[in-house]
């Protein structure tokens, strides 16, 4: 059901604007006319329109996980509570932090009371409400039960998030670090070193090989740093590119997947992922060819995400979705044969939320190894780096002395 803009005659001379939801623009202005008003324009919105007329920056907005998470779980509380949908949506609507978020939610509150369910009301803010999120809160609608299934939501947010923030803080160390040191060896090579090595040249005293190795570098970087931003540029450029292109997503991630340890952080999460919102929507009623859909479409890896959509085939053609996987070479036997058992016992979803659980737990020990081999290791290669600069600048003055001796 789309959403259109209307300006229309309501009497000879009052003219009246505002929104109504139809299949087409015939069936609006139908509508219209039965409402007793002459229409003077009637025009489709897309998905977001609104928010975007309310900000033109709407575009470049996200809500943030843990504020959906937060409106899921209260909203499934105002219904447990016994408040209609309409009324626990205006509630939320003033109790809401986010503006953006709390625009939507308006938005949501008028599709609903204009008679449209929840659901089409949520795949007109694809942005904010993925395919999941859409698919699950159909199914509580069409079971009776979404109270429920938009508790299930918010656990379900709540274990992504804190997954994602488990990644993230492992990164954000040895990111900063990094970040620092190249900002610290940067002001060193171009700004200190040159004017301390200057005051050796005007003595005629040859430099040690360290020291002029370390000043051309010096030179370079001061006289050509637009060759250096420029080759940056061109790569980020580069990557960009590739990075839109099926076959470069494949190879960036399948180069992704072979980087140690790293590699292995990334497969554990996509399983974990994968596992857990499959399991959440086929405990949710969805039928498991639109919850692999659903799951296919919300998967980062590319690699992982073509061996599921091989699976979802084989699944089509009658197959068993521990076989379809097993086709590939990427998803371990652990969990094939997991999902194996839970397709022959009747406890599929089960046996994916202990493929999560599992995989979730080594995520924490990747990320807890990656952490203390990274510590080390960004120590050590700023060590010796400074430990370069450090001797480069000290030979001269050793050299200096021992000649004055």
């Amino acid at each position: 059901m789309a959403r259109f803009a209307y300006r229309a005659k309501k009497g000879p001379r009052e003219e009246v604007s505002g929104h109504i939801d139809a299949e087409n623009k015939n069936t609006a202005l139908h509508r219209l006319t039965a409402m007793g008003l002459f229409p003077v324009s009637v025009e489709e919105e897309k998905p977001e329109h609104a928010a975007m007329h309310r900000n033109p920056f709407a575009r470049f907005k996200k809500v943030a996980i843990r504020d959906l998470s937060i409106f899921t779980r209260q909203l499934s509380d105002l219904l447990e509570a016994g408040l209609p949908l309409v009324r626990a949506l205006t509630v939320l609507t003033k109790q809401t932090e986010s503006r953006y978020l709390r625009g939507i939610i308006s938005e949501l509150r008028d599709a609903v009371q204009e008679g449209n369910p929840l659901s089409e009301a949520l795949e007109r803010h694809p942005k904010t409400f993925s395919s999941l999120y859409t698919s699950m809160v159909k199914s509580g609608e069409t079971g009776g039960s979404l109270e429920n299934v938009l508790l299930r939501l918010a656990e379900f947010q709540e274990t992504q998030d804190e997954l994602n923030n488990t990644v993230r803080r492992a990164m954000a160390y040895p990111a900063l670090m990094g970040l620092v040191g190249a900002a610290t060896v940067f002001v060193l090579i171009t700004f200190v070193i040159p004017k301390i090595v200057s005051m050796f040249q005007d003595l005629n005293q040859t430099l040690p090989l360290p020291t002029v190795i370390l000043l051309n570098i010096s030179h370079f970087m001061r006289d050509f740093w637009w060759v250096l931003a420029g080759a940056c540029f061109l790569l980020y450029f580069t990557f960009a590119r590739v990075a839109k292109t099926r076959e470069g997503r494949l190879l960036i991630d399948k180069t992704k997947l072979s980087i140690p340890i790293l590699g292995q952080l990334i497969l554990r999460a996509e399983i974990a992922r994968f596992a857990r919102t499959l399991s959440t929507l086929l405990n949710n009623g969805v039928p498991i060819l639109e919850a692999l859909t659903v799951v296919i479409n919300i998967m980062e890896n590319e690699v992982l995400k073509e061996e599921a959509r091989a699976a979802h085939k084989e699944v089509m053609s009658g197959s068993s979705l521990a076989g379809g996987l097993g086709k590939g070479a990427h998803f371990p036997v652990f969990v094939n044969n997991m999902i194996a058992v839970g397709e022959e016992s009747g406890a599929l979803e089960k046996a994916l939320v202990k493929i999560s659980m599992s995989y979730e737990r080594e995520v924490d020990k990747t990320v807890d190894l990656l952490t203390s081999l990274l510590e080390p290791l960004m120590i050590l290669t700023m060590g010796l780096i400074i430990g370069f600069i450090v001797i480069a600048m000290l030979l001269p003055i050793f050299e200096l002395s021992f000649i004055a001796r």
